[in-house]
């Protein structure tokens, strides 16, 4: 099922580093096949994309987000 969000991209540093969309809902680890321009630290997103209920991650921050697409909200 596809989703909808907003929210902030942030850089978590557990681990090796896994990189994370903050919204409301709560917190979603971004899957590493991210689009490019995604991953900026502080960059607030509309993303769209599912969660991956069969890819397990060592950061564990998070359900893991497959990102499809997304659109920069404003700075």
């Amino acid at each position: 099922m596809m989703l909808t969000l907003e929210g902030t991209v942030e850089k978590s540093t557990l681990g090796m580093g896994a990189w994370a969309l903050k919204t409301e809902q709560g917190t979603y680890e971004i899957m590493k096949n991210a689009p490019e321009g995604l991953l900026k630290a502080g960059q607030q997103v509309r993303v769209t994309g599912k969660v991956r209920d069969d890819v397990m991650s060592i950061a564990m921050i998070g359900p893991v987000l497959e990102v499809s697409g997304f659109e920069v909200m404003g700075s």
